[in-house]
């Protein structure tokens, strides 16, 4: 599939980013910890098929030291040894609150337990968030074919305002 169009390239998509970046620093300075930031952004990514996304956050990832055996196994995490029991409950709330139409109930109260043992309110707040932008990210670019391969770590840094 072809893209669709060049979203960036427009006024609207260019605010949009502008805002995206800046919501995305809020969590990014949350006390929620770089490495569940990105695990949570990439497996929500990979759930909705998104290459744009798939390729910054794992780009982003290995940037901040993140190792490829753990990137590489985001996507059978249940099945892995690799990530911390936190890590753990932050996915299992990453898949049920991006698979809200495939379970009646949306993130189940055992999920929701699983994280409260690990994050405190502020982590959580955070947690909660990134899993609403990133799916919305995500469904951005999927409905215009954004191709992923073209990102490079920080590129959307000058979109985000100091705050």
């Amino acid at each position: 599939m072809e893209p669709r169009m060049d979203l960036f390239a427009t006024e609207t998509g260019a605010r949009l980013t502008k805002r995206f970046a800046n919501l995305g620093q809020v969590v990014a300075r949350s006390p929620l910890p770089k490495a569940t930031q990105e695990l949570v952004s990439l497996r929500a990514s990979q759930i909705n098929g998104c290459g744009w996304c798939i390729d910054m956050h794992t780009k982003d990832a290995a940037a901040a030291g993140e190792t490829a055996v753990r990137l590489a196994l985001v996507a059978a995490w249940r099945e892995s040894t690799v990530f911390t029991a936190a890590e753990e409950a932050a996915l299992a709330l990453t898949e049920e609150g991006t698979r809200l139409a495939d379970a009646g109930e949306g993130v189940s109260d055992a999920t929701w337990a699983r994280v409260r043992e690990h994050y405190d309110d502020e982590q959580v707040a955070a947690l909660v968030a990134l899993v609403a932008l990133i799916n919305a990210a995500n469904r951005l670019a999927v409905i215009v074919h954004q191709k992923g391969g073209s990102y490079e770590p920080g590129m959307f840094a000058a979109f985000a305002e100091q705050a």
